[in-house]
């Protein structure tokens, strides 16, 4: 069936985001809570929301509201009612009865529970009306998070879930996996039992939280909050109710239930108050010694707080089996969590699902893992999982796989989806090249690039890689969370403190050339980004020739904020695109001044629609909803494109100092006003002799070559000071600006 029109019932933070990505797909939707007023203040969050819930917030009046008194009359025009009220199944079994007496014949109905099992939900439904019935369990926040689980039951009308799946999957972009009505559904059965395994073996084995949460994160190729941090981020008390939950649903002979008992330092937080970051503190907290704010964290014997002391493993790349090898209580730690969390996973196959890679994909997709479970037993290899591991009676899955050995047990990819993704195609690459940074896969016909470094920053590697995969068409993706950060400024730092600028310089130029080989390479080159692209990141995307980007991406030229100037070529590439409009025609110093006000204030953009008019993208850029979308839309460019010719090479033109005395003036007048200080001042200089052409004038026309020289010199001065060193120095330890 066709999705046309949409009814959220329920405005709290899950229906908001349901009904906001609802809105993103240009499907009319309409929100009902008590009031009237209770929605409009929904509708008013999803406004102002930040990070944005809409793609396009001039949209926002597509999304309508009412109240479920006097305009549930809506639900008779809706395909799809979703109702993500309260859990509490009594308030849940009056709006089913409600809605079943309204909605139209067929139209679908579905709750956005986490907690309730489908059977008790539809207790009170026909047989008919439990054929329309299933649970969308959405991920917080909506927009962002890939993972979409639809339970299904055994009344269920396959066809029409399977109608449903297609439509979020395509429309609202989502990861779609079908379930089993089993507890916690697939990925918070799994996520949150592999948190309490972290935090009850942390405890066990009396590592500090610092220590627990710099291995089951990174290296683990989990997000870098840990455990602690996530437990602080989620909160305590909110844990403890989801904990709860599942000790009364799953019998008391599942492992989950040692996990899952009462901690009593846990206890005592939330009766303090210290429910995590939206109470006094947590496992960290943030206090003030001498006026300065300091971050403290919780010793897990004493209960007691001091400062938090950052600890290092050595290593934040994921790398599973060094880090189970090692030889020190850490490597002990690292065994035990990954080895409970992949006996536990592969004990539920097939109940929650008969796809145990499924189970990896909703790691993936709902909690960011790089790897799901599975894929980190085939990372280990079965002989050596079963060499080291004690025990797994009664363990259907893991006994079959002792008796084969098979070591390429795994199977294909992402079954979830009929799309080609990244995941599924790289098995299939005729040949890899690898080194620390990035990864080419080669096919018959075109080239892939993946960067795999921390955010995907780039240095001379990432470089090599690029320059390399030119000799046939190439697509630059990813499959982490980022397509690039930037350049890697620990990297550059590293030079810059044994104050060895000449290896930067060599380095920028190399940047430089990589990037003009992209843009000027015989074969076509399709950048396809998601997420973060920043900085480096930005500059490889705009000078590929072709762009395939993803509704989620926040993109930008953010170089200002550490003291530097774009100087890879972002901002020759901005004066080239300004300097093609209307008004730069009749006015020289009008690209410029729009350039100089874009990277001077280090704007970003958080979807394509907020890119276009900075021109961070283009118009003809595609703009996809649907991550897993990104690649086969990159492909069919490439098939397309068979006579290909590379763009000619542009010319500037720019008044040198008569447009750069009108950039002094707003400098002036910012550093006046204390908006900015003296280092502010100084970049600010940097970046306008580079944007006004350097000592140019009007009637001379500059070379790209002459404006990737600017923006060298300028990026080389800036670079050798002390207080572009001090911001960037900042920024990495804090991940914030420094002002100075």
């Amino acid at each position: 069936m066709e999705i046309k029109n949409v009814v959220v019932i329920g405005s709290g933070t899950m229906g908001s985001g349901i009904a906001a990505q609802i809105c993103n797909a240009n499907i009319p939707v309409t929100l009902l809570d008590l009031t009237s007023e209770i929605s409009q203040k929904a509708k008013e969050r999803i406004f102002k929301s930040r990070p944005p819930l809409l793609i396009d917030k001039s949209k926002i009046d597509n999304i309508k509201i009412g109240n479920i008194n006097d305009n549930f009359d809506v639900v008779r025009k809706a395909d799809w009612i979703v109702e993500a009220v309260v859990e509490r199944i009594d308030i849940k079994h009056n709006i089913y009865e409600k809605i079943f007496k309204n909605r139209k014949d067929g139209a679908i109905v579905s709750s956005n529970t986490s907690s309730i099992p489908i059977k008790i939900l539809s207790q009170n439904l026909t047989i008919e009306e439990k054929k329309d019935f299933c649970i969308t369990h959405f991920f917080n926040p909506v927009r962002y998070m890939d993972l979409l689980e639809i339970v299904k039951s055994e009344n269920n009308d396959l066809d029409k879930i399977n109608s449903l799946k297609s439509f979020c999957e395509k429309d609202l972009g989502k990861g779609t996996l079908i379930c089993n009505d089993t507890p916690g559904f697939l990925g918070n059965r799994v996520g949150v039992y592999a948190m309490q395994v972290a935090m009850t073996e942390a405890f066990k084995m009396q590592l500090s939280i610092e220590e627990a949460d710099a291995i089951f994160g990174r290296p683990m190729g989990i997000p870098k909050t840990g455990v602690f941090g996530l437990y602080d981020l989620i909160g305590i008390d909110l844990m403890a109710d989801v904990l709860k939950s599942f000790v009364k649903e799953l019998p008391e002979n599942d492992e989950f239930q040692k996990v899952a008992k009462e901690i009593p330092l846990v206890k005592k937080l939330i009766e303090t108050g210290y429910t995590g970051r939206k109470g006094k503190g947590g496992f960290y907290r943030m206090n003030k010694n001498n006026n300065k704010k300091i971050l403290e964290s919780i010793n897990l014997e004493t209960g007691e707080y001091s400062l938090s002391k950052k600890f290092n493993i050595g290593s934040e790349k994921m790398d599973i089996v060094n880090l189970i090898n090692r030889k020190d209580k850490y490597g002990k730690y690292a065994w035990s969590v990954i080895s409970k969390i992949i006996k536990y996973a592969s004990s539920l196959v097939p109940g929650i699902t008969d796809k145990f890679n499924d189970i990896d994909e909703a790691m993936r997709l709902g909690f960011n893992w790089t790897k799901g479970p599975f894929e980190i037993l085939k990372e280990i290899g079965v002989n050596n999982f079963f060499q080291k591991i004690e025990n797994f009676e009664n363990n259907n899955f893991l006994e079959n796989l002792s008796k084969t050995k098979d070591e390429n047990f795994y199977g294909e990819r992402q079954l979830y989806t009929q799309l080609e993704t990244l995941g599924k195609i790289k098995p299939k690459a005729i040949k890899l090249d690898k080194n620390n940074s990035a990864e080419t896969y080669r096919f018959d016909g075109f080239n892939i690039v993946e960067f795999t470094t921390k955010a995907n920053a780039l240095d001379y590697e990432s470089m090599d890689s690029l320059k390399n995969a030119t000799d046939k068409p190439l697509i630059i993706i990813n499959e982490a969370m980022q397509f690039s950060a930037g350049v890697n400024l620990s990297y550059t730092m590293n030079f810059a403190e044994k104050r060895d600028f000449k290896a930067i310089e060599k380095f920028v130029k190399y940047f430089q050339e990589t990037c003009k080989h992209l843009k000027y390479s015989r074969y076509p080159v399709v950048s396809a980004p998601s997420g973060l692209a920043l900085g480096g990141g930005f500059e490889v995307l705009c000078q590929s020739n072709f762009v395939v980007s993803h509704t989620n991406i926040v993109v930008g030229l953010v170089e200002t904020l550490v003291g530097l100037i774009p100087a890879g070529g972002g901002c020759k590439e901005m004066l080239l695109r300004w300097s093609k409009t209307d008004e730069a025609k009749n006015d020289p110093d009008y690209a410029p001044l729009k350039v100089f006000d874009i990277i001077g204030y280090a704007k970003t953009a958080t979807s394509p629609k907020e890119a276009e008019p900075l021109k961070y993208l283009k118009p003809e850029d595609k703009k996809i909803m649907s991550r897993n979308s990104l690649l086969p839309v990159s492909k069919k460019i490439i098939e397309d494109e068979k006579n290909f010719k590379p763009p000619e090479e542009c010319k500037f033109n720019f008044s040198g100092k008569v447009v750069y005395e009108k950039m002094i003036k707003m400098l002036e007048k910012l550093y006046n006003d204390k908006i900015i200080l003296d280092h502010g001042m100084a970049v600010g200089k940097e970046l306008a002799y580079v944007l006004s052409g350097g000592d140019t004038t009007v009637d001379k026309t500059l070379s790209e070559d002459q404006l990737y020289q600017l923006e060298l010199d300028a990026f080389m001065k800036l670079i050798q000071t002390k207080k572009t060193q001090d911001r960037i120095t900042h920024t990495l330890a804090t991940g914030k600006p420094l002002v100075n």
